[in-house]
């Protein structure tokens, strides 16, 4: 079977969805790996190193395209691309189902089947293929250390014969896997900190890094978790109360990490221009839900901007900041979920549909669109 792997199209993606290690599992199971040159570049892959590993490096993405069965990517490729796939063949990738329409009409007009990873459930059999998790942890450790860097002062406590410096204080909004790693990124770089989210169950979670806590409690609470593990969207009532909590809060701290997004919906608003007003002259704001609209209606997509006295951080894509190992994780994740499907004999594509994983990923198969959120039959 061959498989492609090409040249990531946005300048702000450094990541591929493979490494040296993952070429020689492939190849050893039978895959002929072809990458387009320059495809590893960016996470720190050259040619020669994937070469050295058994794939095949090839000139374009044509040639790499040409007679694959399987393409892998990072995010979805553009529609040129899909039209010079061979009908029937398969596309793994985060396809951003719920903004790209038009991508259902290119992935029928071809007969492509496509599973779009962000839709992996989050169930222990899939911890494994889970990439918005494995994603999650690297850009909330990233997320700190863009702080800690853009923000003027130290973060652990100094004591020295000139004076003390007092520890910097973080506070993290949403304590997922992004948030939870920030906590205990910014704990081991000797910071104070508090966190808040909508779900009671992040409360434990959150103290058991050593972080204090904060969130409105009521009964609405009891019922702020999806069966996913993901954060509900709360009341108005709610949101005016947990906004009242957090002004308060932010106004004592010196680093704010704002992680919460809603999967398929408008990123809440966390941070509001009134709110930001009150921080500390040299504070430091990171929005990790630029791409979905973000957490304060100031931050930027992909740019550092100065607001009100405050450094917000807009990086959309935070992951991508530590290319090489999230190359790795996210191609190891890969890696599992084509074990779902893939006949180790051949290998060959052999779907069995009656896997819960692969029907909850799949959008389209032989011409038609099959997964029900999307308009396919239930």
């Amino acid at each position: 079977m061959k498989l492609a792997i090409l040249k990531e199209p946005s300048p702000y993606e450094a990541r591929i969805p493979i490494t040296p290690d993952l070429v020689k599992k492939y190849t050893g199971a039978g895959y002929q790996v072809h990458i387009e040159t320059g495809a590893g570049m960016r996470a720190g892959f050259p040619d020669k190193v994937l070469q050295s590993a058994g794939a095949i490096i090839v000139n374009d993405a044509a040639a790499a395209l040409r007679d694959a069965e399987l393409l892998l990517a990072v995010h979805t490729p553009p529609k040129e691309t899909l039209m010079q796939l061979d009908e029937g063949a398969t596309v793994i990738a985060l396809l951003d189902p719920y903004r790209n329409g038009e991508l259902f009409d290119t992935l029928n007009a071809r007969k492509i089947t496509s599973f779009a990873l962000e839709l992996v459930p989050r169930t222990t059999r899939a911890q494994s293929m889970d990439v918005l998790s494995s994603q999650a942890n690297l850009a909330g450790y990233r997320a700190v250390l863009e702080a800690a860097t853009l923000y003027p002062r130290a973060f652990p406590m100094f004591m020295t014969a000139a004076g003390t410096i007092a520890p910097a204080r973080v506070f993290v909004m949403g304590a997922g896997v992004a948030g939870l790693q920030a906590i205990a990124t910014a704990r081991r770089l000797g910071a104070i900190v508090s966190a808040t989210d909508v779900r009671m169950a992040a409360k434990e979670q959150v103290q058991s890094l050593g972080a204090s806590f904060i969130m409105v409690e009521d009964d609405e609470t009891k019922a702020a978790e999806t069966t996913a593990g993901y954060a509900k969207e709360m009341s108005e009532a709610y949101k005016a109360k947990q906004a009242a909590l957090v002004a308060e809060h932010i106004t004592k701290q010196d680093v704010v990490i704002c992680t919460a997004l809603i999967p398929g919906r408008p990123a809440p608003t966390l941070v509001s221009e009134e709110m930001l007003k009150t921080m500390k002259p040299g504070s430091v704001l990171v929005d990790l839900a630029t791409s979905w609209g973000g957490n304060c209606p100031l931050s930027e997509k992909d740019a550092v901007v100065q607001k009100h006295g405050v450094t917000i951080v807009g990086y959309a894509n935070m992951a991508a900041r530590v290319p090489a190992d999230a190359s790795a994780l996210y191609g190891k994740n890969i890696f599992n979920f084509l074990e779902l499907m893939i006949d180790p004999k051949g290998p060959i594509i052999d779907i069995n549909w009656q896997d819960d994983i692969l029907a909850a990923c799949c959008l389209t198969h032989e011409g038609k669109t099959i997964h029900p959120q999307f308009g396919g039959a239930k």
